[in-house]
């Protein structure tokens, strides 16, 4: 590495974007330090993809593939965005090459890929990290604090849901989120990041159990065209294909310290576009978020009197996480969301590279093979009726 970071993105469908786009504003957040950020190059199988992103996002060239990236000498930094099964060919390719890796969750298609991964990262100097950008939200980390300053105290209950309806439409292409098997559907797309912040509260995951999966879309027409993202609006044709994983999955879960959590994810749920919500319950107290209004959460605890006690509303603002110096107008009310998260997670990355102190950082690999068995653990409950199974 020199005195500026390459960057290039592997994958141009709707994530890619998400993280193209966060690299381009990663230096414009959180103050001076960061070492120049040079947008190098955008990597799509599907060429008019890479072309239109690169041009969209100001980044120097496309590229038709991802061992072009991986053979670029201006390159240092990579986030691999595309289809999960691609995950570990990629990953480790990168890894061979000596880039830095930043990997999209789910971590790899099965536990075996995700440990094979973790073993070339260890073999590495390089930085290797999965993104799971919800933990880069400034009201979820201000709930967190007021969870593990001891304001509310200890979680004894974690429920969560993630309903999404960009599977809703039964005649909506098939594409690789509808492919591979029980488990690898709405759990690990959607699911994966839901794991992750009852994680984030309540420490790790030791047994889950009561899991349902339910699949109600059995097959879908083929797609004409290439898709971006969930695939809406492209053309289909008279031939279907299987579902191969779950529309909906429901457990319920025990943590290590002593909660319980009860988890739901869906994509057929309709008018849900993109509704992550929690509510947890603790000891002193208790607390909500929903992405529907990311800018704000509720709290309820012993403070008010009693005739005017219940949930409050609690705008974010500067004296919350990230929001600081993470936002052109830093100050309470002034609306962020999602994409926001990918920039403050890109910032991160970055200054893990450079060997900076910042942010808090990425998860490693590691932690994404932790979700991972999660994940497993959660399918072999619904594949034995629900039974309990441990998380290993």
């Amino acid at each position: 590495m020199t005195g500026s970071l390459g960057v290039a993105v592997v994958g141009a469908g709707m994530v890619g974007r998400a993280h193209a786009n966060a690299y381009r504003q990663a230096g414009t957040v959180f103050g001076p330090g960061l070492p120049e950020v040079r947008l190098v190059a955008i990597a799509d199988a599907y060429e008019p993809f890479a072309t239109e992103t690169a041009r969209r996002f100001g980044y120097q060239r496309a590229e038709p593939s991802w061992q072009a990236v991986a053979a670029a000498s201006d390159v240092d930094v990579v986030s691999v965005a595309v289809a999960n099964s691609l995950h570990r060919e990629v990953v480790e390719g990168m890894l061979a090459a000596g880039k830095h890796v930043l990997c999209e969750k789910p971590l790899a298609p099965s536990v075996a890929d995700g440990e094979a991964m973790v073993a070339a990262a260890g073999a590495s100097d390089r930085v290797c990290a999965i993104g799971l950008t919800f933990r880069r939200s400034p009201a979820v980390n201000a709930v967190r604090e007021q969870v593990r300053d001891g304001v509310l105290g200890p979680v004894s209950h974690f429920n969560g849901h993630y309903w999404c309806d960009y599977g809703f439409d039964p005649d909506a292409p098939i594409s690789w989120r509808y492919r591979g098997g029980p488990g690898t559907g709405a759990l690990a797309d959607i699911g994966s990041h839901l794991v992750d912040l009852g994680e984030f509260f309540c420490g790790p995951l030791r047994t889950v159990s009561g899991a349902v999966f339910t699949t109600a879309t059995k097959d879908r027409p083929t797609p004409l065209g290439t898709a971006v993202g969930h695939a809406g609006g492209v053309a289909v044709s008279d031939t279907r294909e299987p579902v191969q994983n779950e529309d909906v999955a429901t457990f319920t879960a025990t943590f290590a310290g002593g909660a319980v959590g009860t988890f739901s994810v869906s994509r057929i749920a309709y008018g849900h576009p993109n509704k992550l919500a929690f509510e947890i319950f603790c000891e002193r107290g208790a607390a909500e978020f929903d992405l529907d209004r990311p800018a704000e959460f509720s709290v309820a605890d012993g403070t008010p009197a009693r005739p005017v006690n219940g949930y409050r509303q609690v705008l974010v603002g500067p004296d919350h996480p990230y929001l600081a110096g993470g936002l052109p107008m830093d100050f309470p009310s002034v609306g962020h969301g999602q994409n926001d998260f990918f920039v403050y997670q890109a910032r991160a990355f970055l200054e893990q590279v450079a060997g900076l102190d910042g942010l808090p950082p990425v998860p490693s690999l590691a932690e994404g093979l932790h979700n991972l068995r999660v994940l497993a653990a959660v399918t072999e409950s619904a594949r034995a009726d629900g039974a309990a199974v441990a998380v290993t």
